[in-house]
């Protein structure tokens, strides 16, 4: 009876290691998860439009009220009409006075211009402009993963942790949206 009691637990525990041998086979082949070994930050860069205004200093020139300047033609023909009939004798008194108003008129005309050229007036008028702000955003994650030996990438839109879920031999992750 010995020898049967003996030859029922040598089979019993022989039962069991090969059961133990074939669980953690099937586990080797057939694993829940893989380690993850590196996690690297896959960003984009965004730009965001903004509104940016300043006020600037414009000089323009005041329209004349008077563009072809008759007044200061006028006025100094007529001064230089009479400037010239005072500096005149005689029968050149005539010829003075003329030429004295044509260069008095000359003159006006110019200093007018002159003057009217630098009549200007200074406003402020709002200047803007758009402009870019750039920042980096994460997208997802680029993790290098190892299973059953071999070492592979998935991208991912989490950080994972230090495993990935394993369904049929395959990672098994979400799509990675943008």
């Amino acid at each position: 009876m010995e020898k049967s009691m003996f030859k029922g637990i040598a089979i019993g525990i022989a039962t069991v290691a090969l059961a133990v041998t074939g669980i953690a086979g099937y586990k080797a082949l057939n694993p829940k998860s893989a380690d993850v070994v590196a996690v690297k930050e896959v960003t984009q860069t965004i730009e965001t439009p903004r509104k940016e205004c300043r006020d600037v200093l414009v000089r323009q020139q005041v329209s004349a009220s008077d563009p072809n300047r008759i007044a200061g033609t006028v006025i100094g023909g007529v001064a230089g009409g009479v400037l010239g009939n005072q500096i005149g004798r005689g029968g050149g008194n005539a010829v003075a006075t003329i030429v004295g108003a044509a260069g008095g008129a000359y003159v006006g005309n110019q200093v007018q211009g002159g003057m009217q050229k630098n009549d200007v007036v200074t406003t402020t008028k709002r200047k803007c402009s758009t402009v870019y702000d750039k920042s980096q955003q994460v997208v997802g994650y680029d993790v290098t993963y190892r299973l059953k030996g071999k070492e592979e990438m998935v991208r991912t839109a989490y950080r994972p942790g230090a495993t990935l879920p394993v369904e049929h031999g395959q990672v098994v992750v979400p799509p990675v949206t943008q």
